[in-house]
């Protein structure tokens, strides 16, 4: 996916929501290139995640704490200046329970509030009532004035599960972003329901 769409950058500021076991700090950290072009990689994950020492060097932290509960000042604060971050990539997924349909609906969740944390308010004026996240009121502001800790221009990476209900990502996402667009990765099993939407250059 890095290779395909070179979303990170040298001197990039990433955040990796369920970064466990480490694959993305990994990428992320190499991405960025030498120490002396800066950048950061920040990893959130319910589980504490030990920084891979070989592939990453002290650019990167991981943070154990809940996304769904944490507020956005306090992501935003583990930014670099707290200015926000150029990438923001959601690998976070939902204990699979086999229910087919559960599963997608846990996983939209999920990804809902990836987005919500990533452009504020904004992902709720494009989202339907389905999508709504608790406790986040409609707003009219403008994405800088709403708190989404994404920057423009930034790029924001989620994982789904298939299902009807994800379509409609790709179209809250459409006007919020310059592009927005599926991929299934080779390294996904075919047999996975596993689909990441690609989102480029935050408007």
């Amino acid at each position: 996916m890095q290779k395909q769409y070179k979303l990170i950058t040298p001197g990039s500021s990433v955040l990796d929501l369920g970064c466990a076991p480490g694959a993305w700090l990994q990428v992320a950290c190499q991405s960025l290139g030498p120490p002396k072009n800066g950048g950061a990689v920040v990893g959130i994950d319910l589980k504490k995640v030990k920084v891979p020492s070989m592939h990453c060097d002290a650019r990167v932290q991981t943070v154990c704490a809940n996304v769904m509960n944490l507020p956005r000042g306090q992501v935003r604060a583990l930014s670099p200046q707290q200015k926000g971050f150029s990438v923001i990539l959601s690998d976070m997924c939902p204990l699979v329970s086999g229910i087919a349909t559960k599963d997608a609906a846990l996983s939209a969740e999920l990804g809902m509030q990836a987005l919500n944390l990533a452009v504020g308010g904004a992902a709720l004026v494009q989202s339907d009532d389905n999508f709504q996240v608790e406790g986040q009121s409609d707003s009219s502001s403008s994405v800088q004035n709403d708190g989404g800790v994404l920057q423009l221009g930034g790029h924001l990476v989620i994982k789904l599960l298939e299902s009807e209900d994800v379509k409609e990502f790709n179209q809250i996402c459409k006007p919020l972003f310059r592009k927005a667009s599926w991929l299934r990765p080779k390294a996904t099993r075919s047999c996975s329901r596993e689909i990441y939407l690609i989102c480029q250059g935050l408007r």
